[in-house]
Order: C-alpha cells, then structure tokens, then sequence
C-alpha cells in the first residue's frame, strides 16, 4: 500500500490530542483532501492510474491483513491496517465521485442513514430486547421500508460473491435459524466421520493418478468433507475463517523455524532429510 501515500503531507500535531466528534470528522475531511491530491492533476502517477478494478485485490488483502492484527491483539497494528482499509474504501468511492456516478459524501450519508432506520429500537420507539429480535427487525425493515423484494428462499439472502468458505458458513447459519440443525454435537462428529470414509473410498476407487472425471469424483467428496468440518465450526460457534487464518499463521512460523534450523544444521531443504525436519517441526510446535 506504500504507492498509495506517496506524497501525503504529514498530519498536524493536534491530531494526536483527544479524539471527539470535531476532531474525527477533520481527520475524514483530511484524509479525503489528501485522496483529492493523489487523484488529482500533478498528483500521484501510480494512484491516478488506479480504478475500482484495480483495487479489488489490494482491498481483499488488507481485510485479511486486519483480520490478522486483530487476532493477535496489537492495537498498533490494528489502526495501522484499518487506516489501509479506511483509506482503499475511501480513494475507490472518490473514483466513483470523479467519475460522476455518486460522491464520497453520498456514500457517507446512505450508509448513516440506513444505519438510523434499521435501529429503531435505538433510534426510534421500536422494541428489540435480544439480537435474535434484531435481525427479525432488519428482514422486516428490508421489506417493508426498503422495498427489497422477499428472497424465494433464504439461502438467495447469501451473496454468491462470497469466497467459498466463507459462503458455506452463512448458508449453515442461515439454515440453522429456521431450526435446520443437528440437535446434538454427535451429529455433527458423526457427519464428518461418514465423509472422510467416503473420501477414502474414493480414493481406494480411482488411485494416485486419478482421471479427469474421477478427479471430479474426489472434488466432490472432498468438498463435502470440508462442508461438515465447516458445520463443526459454526455449531461451537468458531469462525472457519479466522480458525484457517490462525492455522496459516502457526503453520508459517514453525515452517520458518525449520528453515532456520536447517540453515543451522548446513542441511538443504528436501525430502532426503525429512527425518530431520520432522525433528524440528516438533520442536517448534514444543
């Protein structure tokens, strides 16, 4: 994200004091102003040759590079990465305003103001007591003041644009409020030991080297095992998303710590010395 702050003043001292309502909507104002200069004519090279599309993957990456700071507590970090976020949504609605198409402002204000009318419980005489109450409130609101047509099911109430894991999750949880859930843990176990046995029939079916339309076979089955594991998350109530993150996170540092290991040892990397790393592997994980 280095490019996109090329050339940005530094931010007065006063902004360091204690936050309030002024002092935040002049930090909106400011980073907006800065946006304006990038974009703008003898701004920035690389952020004026940006679009909407160009940004996609930059916005996905520091979501989940939030995600990771998040995890690991360090506030630092943490406004460090939001400020990624703030400042990606912010330079890509600035693109929409420069092209006419809606302003920075416009966005601002609908998203405030859907936020008023979706809380009337807060806002308003309306009565929510629990968050189950709530979300019944926003699906009626969605209908009824938004216009929105009803969905013919209500698994259509998931994006498909959702990554595949993390769609998975919401249609289990979407299925699961209407009472379509396993009474019982056990369930669940047992759904998962019945697809890793039919993966491993799979495999014992078609072998090492599978054809084309075996490997579909093993797509197939595979991708139920991972739905079941999926349901294990969301029935304890764990994020599978943020599970596999932490996973990624703690499989890389022991990864790191064999590398080094080996380095040490003056021994390559490679399938001739994995007795060796296997050693070191569980000394990373002790």
């Amino acid at each position: 994200m280095a490019p996109l702050t090329e050339g940005a003043p530094s931010l007065p001292n006063d902004f360091m004091k204690e936050p309030s309502h002024e002092h935040t909507q002049t930090a909106f104002g400011e980073l907006y102003r800065i946006i304006q200069t990038l974009r703008g004519p003898g701004g920035c090279p690389w952020d004026r040759e940006q679009s909407p599309e160009s940004l996609r993957g930059a916005l996905i990456e520091e979501t989940y590079e939030c995600i990771e700071a998040i995890d690991t507590k360090d506030t630092a970090h943490i406004r460090e990465e939001l400020g990624d976020l703030f400042l990606l949504v912010t330079m890509i609605a600035y693109m929409h305003e420069q092209d006419g198409a809606f302003s920075v402002a416009e966005t601002l204000e609908e998203i405030g103001a859907k936020l008023v009318r979706r809380h009337p419980h807060v806002f308003s005489e309306s009565t929510a007591r629990t968050s189950a109450e709530v979300l019944d409130q926003w699906a009626r609101i969605k209908v009824e003041q938004e216009g929105r047509a009803p969905k013919n099911s209500l698994l259509d109430e998931v994006s498909r644009a959702l990554p595949p894991l993390e769609r998975a999750y919401k249609l289990q949880k979407k299925a699961a409020k209407v009472g379509f859930d396993w009474p019982q843990l056990e369930g669940v176990w047992e759904k998962i030991h019945e697809e890793e046995e039919e993966v491993r029939a799979a495999m014992a079916q078609h072998g090492q080297i599978p054809s084309s339309e075996q490997q579909s076979h093993l797509e197939e089955e595979l991708g139920d095992l991972l739905f079941a594991v999926i349901n294990l998350c969301r029935y304890v109530q764990v994020d599978p998303s943020v599970a596999l993150q932490r996973a990624n996170i703690k499989f890389t540092e022991r990864f790191k710590a064999v590398e080094r290991g080996m380095k040490a040892l003056g021994l390559p990397m490679g399938q001739e010395h994995l007795a060796t790393m296997d050693r070191l592997w569980n000394e990373a994980k002790g």
